[in-house]
């Protein structure tokens, strides 16, 4: 009899259990197989291409038939006079980026979450969404304006000069107009996370005396610590990217030196100087990286606050 149960509990925990599960929940597994379609359509099928990485790649010869060099896109990278200038100009944006970018959307969810009258609540929500949904296009177009001889923070800031065109600012406006655009979007994740706080929490704060700085402190944060540390382990998984569309809409000659990075530097040896196989082997060293580093985040938060991804 013992058998007959074990072999039983087997055929329901087997195939036979995820074609009934299908069956009775046939819209969860249509969305599950889209999401998996999509990843596996245009995430994991195009990683045959990061073979063009080795070889030098023309497009009339196809990847197999094109000539295999080994490792020398890479030695040419790492050997010329513009791989540490894009690898420096790409981690000093993703750092002031972590630095001033990643605690805004807390402060400002923490600060919205203290507002009591709602009606206020939601006019400080909606104007802190509309930046993004402005398209990078017009929010460049408007840099470009503000930024220009005689554009508002020019005169602002009383330089009498195209702020784009000066290498030393390029950094500043593009972190800085990046929080703007995005630091209301973020904070979604954070007001959702403060919900599920229990206010039981605050009410024996409130009985041990504990004033709103010291419940936001001792309740508030901790509550949405597991929150803050999935999303800067992400945030440290896209160190190494910094994405081209806005680089190449504000950058020029006269800003490389500070505004060029590796996607942008992808962009014009792939799509404009036709040098494919040396811009797939940039690419992959970046994407390399960046796999590296959720990999150590991931591991060093799980040591310290046992807090991780997997």
């Amino acid at each position: 009899m013992n058998g007959k149960k074990v072999l039983k509990q087997k055929t329901n925990n087997g195939p036979n259990r995820l074609i009934r599960d299908i069956r009775f929940n046939p819209s969860a597994y249509i969305l599950v197989a889209v999401v998996l379609a999509y990843y596996i359509t245009f995430h994991y099928l195009p990683m045959y291409g990061v073979i063009i990485a080795f070889k030098d790649f023309s497009p009339g010869l196809g990847i197999m038939g094109s000539e295999w060099v080994g490792l020398e896109h890479f030695k040419l990278f790492f050997g010329s006079d513009y791989a540490w200038r894009v690898i420096r100009n790409t981690l000093q944006i993703s750092f002031y980026t972590l630095i001033w970018g990643f605690p805004a959307p807390i402060m400002l969810a923490l600060l919205i979450n203290e507002v009591r009258h709602i009606g206020f609540k939601k006019i400080v929500q909606t104007f802190s969404y509309l930046p993004h949904f402005i398209s990078t296009v017009v929010i460049c177009g408007m840099l470009v304006d503000f930024c220009s001889r005689d554009g508002l923070f020019s005169i602002m800031f009383g330089i009498h000069d195209n702020l784009l065109t000066l290498p030393q600012h390029f950094k500043t406006i593009f972190v800085a107009s990046g929080i703007w655009e995005s630091m209301g979007w973020n904070t979604i994740i954070y007001l959702a996370a403060l919900t599920g706080i229990d206010t039981s929490l605050y009410e024996a704060a409130k009985i041990d005396g504990a004033g709103r700085l010291r419940q936001t402190l001792s309740v508030t944060i901790p509550g949405i610590m597991p929150t803050i540390v999935t999303l800067f382990i992400l945030q440290i998984g896209r160190v190494m990217n910094v994405g081209f569309e806005k680089i190449i809409l504000l950058y020029n000659p006269l800003t490389y030196e500070t505004a060029d990075v590796i996607s942008s530097f992808v962009y014009r040896k792939g799509l404009i100087e036709f040098n494919y196989g040396y811009s797939t082997a940039v690419g992959l060293f970046n994407s390399v990286i960046n796999f590296s580093m959720v990999i150590f985040a991931n591991r060093l938060s799980r040591k310290v606050n046992e807090t991780s991804l997997w």
